[in-house]
C-alpha cells in the first residue's frame, strides 16, 4: 500500500497522501459558534492526513441546526478558525471547511435568533431534536421564498469568503445527509411548484446555484461539494428518479470545474460508477463502515482519488502512522461523539502514548 502515502495533486494544492478526514459534527464550539482552542488541538492532531474536511459549519444564523456547532460568518468565527488552519498547516495538511445549512433539521432553541427553521417546503422531518432543554419534537419549517433562496446563496458566498479569510484552503459544500441542499433534491421534502421543485432539473437547481455562487466567490479550485445519493434518513426520499437526478446533477456540477466531489457511497455501485465517469476532477469516496482490511482498495483500483474516513480518524489521531505500521485502530467511543470536554475528543492516545494498543 505504498502509493496511497505518496503526495498527490488536488487542484492548486499538493496533498501529503491520499487520505482525508471526513466531516463529523462534534458540537464543541462556543454557544455563539466561535471555534475553541480545543478544536484547534483536535484538528491539528489529525493533520497527518492529506486533507482535513471539518465538521459542518453554518454559513448564517438560519443555517444552524444543532447546539454548539461552529459558524463561519462573523469576525470572531474567523479568528477561531484561523487558529485551526494554522494547526493543520503546521502538519503540512490542507483544510477545507464544510459549509452546512441544516434547513429543517433545526430547532429555534438551538439558533442565535430563535426563529423558525427554513426549508424548501413546510414539511417537518419527523426527527426529534436535541435542544438546551432536552429532546423536543421536530417543528414545521417555513417554506423559503425566492428572496430567501437568493439570500441563502449569498450567505454561502459570504461564508466561503470568510473561510478563505480565516486561512482555510477551500470549502466543501454540504449537499448530503438530509440537510438543506438534499432537502431540495428530495420530493419527500420538496413540494414546490416553482423553478426549485418538481422536475429533476428544478430540484437540482438550488445545489447548482450554490456551487456556482461559491465558485465565483473564491474560485472553483477552492470549491468542493459532498453528496450522499440514496440517503434515506430523517424523512428524505429521493424517489424512483433519484439515480437519474444525481446523474444530471453531477454532470452539471462538473461543468463548474470544482476541485473535488466527495461521495458518501451507500452501496449503489452502478450509480457511483456512473458518477465517476461523469466527474472530471478528483473523486473523494467515503464508505461508511468500511472495514480496516478494505482501506486503500478504492485507491488501488483507480475508483477513488482520495479515500475519506470518519470514526477511525476520530479515534486515531495517528491514523496514518497506524496504517503504515499495520497495527490495530483504537475503537471510537460513541458516548462522547457530541458535546462535552476533552474526553473522547483530544485525549485519544497515539501509538507512543499507548504502545500496548499496537
Amino acid at each position: 500500500m505504498s502509493t496511497p502515502f505518496l503526495p498527490v495533486p488536488l487542484g492548486r494544492y499538493t496533498l501529503q497522501n491520499r487520505f482525508a478526514m471526513a466531516p463529523m459534527t462534534r458540537s464543541r464550539a462556543q454557544y455563539d459558534g466561535t471555534p475553541t482552542t480545543a478544536m484547534a488541538t483536535y484538528y491539528g492532531q489529525r493533520a497527518t492526513l492529506g486533507l482535513i474536511v471539518t465538521e459542518g459549519t453554518q454559513p448564517s444564523e438560519d443555517g444552524q441546526g444543532y447546539m454548539m456547532t461552529p459558524g463561519i460568518y462573523t469576525e470572531a468565527h474567523v479568528a477561531g478558525w484561523r487558529a485551526i488552519a494554522d494547526a493543520v498547516h503546521a502538519k503540512n495538511s490542507r483544510l477545507f471547511i464544510q459549509l452546512m445549512h441544516a434547513g429543517r433539521m433545526s430547532h429555534p432553541d438551538n439558533t442565535p435568533h430563535h426563529r423558525q427553521a427554513v426549508a424548501p417546503s413546510a414539511i417537518a422531518s419527523g426527527e426529534p431534536m436535541f435542544t438546551p432543554t432536552g429532546i423536543q419534537a421536530a417543528r414545521v419549517p417555513r417554506e423559503m421564498s425566492i428572496e430567501d433562496i437568493r439570500q441563502t446563496i449569498a450567505d454561502f458566498r459570504h461564508a466561503a469568503s470568510t473561510a478563505i479569510e480565516a486561512g482555510a484552503d477551500g470549502v466543501e459544500i454540504h449537499g448530503a445527509n438530509a440537510y438543506l441542499i438534499q432537502q431540495f433534491l428530495a420530493p419527500s421534502a420538496n413540494h414546490r411548484a416553482d423553478l426549485y421543485g418538481g422536475s429533476i432539473e428544478n430540484r437540482a437547481r438550488f445545489a447548482i446555484e450554490v456551487a456556482r455562487g461559491v465558485a465565483e466567490e473564491i474560485g472553483a479550485e477552492r470549491t468542493a461539494i459532498r453528496l450522499s445519493p440514496g440517503t434515506r434518513m430523517w424523512g428524505i426520499d429521493e424517489g424512483a428518479d433519484g439515480p437519474d437526478l444525481y446523474r444530471y446533477l453531477v454532470t452539471e456540477l462538473d461543468k463548474l470545474g470544482l476541485v473535488y466531489l466527495h461521495v458518501m457511497h451507500l452501496g449503489n455501485e452502478l450509480l457511483i460508477d456512473d458518477i465517476r465517469k461523469r466527474w472530471s476532477t478528483a473523486l473523494v469516496v467515503n464508505r461508511p463502515g468500511r472495514p480496516r482490511e478494505s482501506i486503500g482498495t478504492d485507491l488501488s483500483s483507480g475508483f477513488a482519488d482520495i479515500e475519506a474516513y470518519g470514526q477511525m480518524v476520530l479515534a486515531n489521531p495517528d491514523f496514518i502512522a497506524r496504517l503504515q505500521a499495520n497495527v490495530p485502530m483504537t475503537p471510537a467511543d460513541r458516548n462522547t461523539f457530541f458535546g462535552g470536554g476533552e474526553v473522547g475528543y483530544i485525549d485519544y492516545p497515539a501509538l507512543e502514548q499507548n504502545p500496548t494498543t499496537a
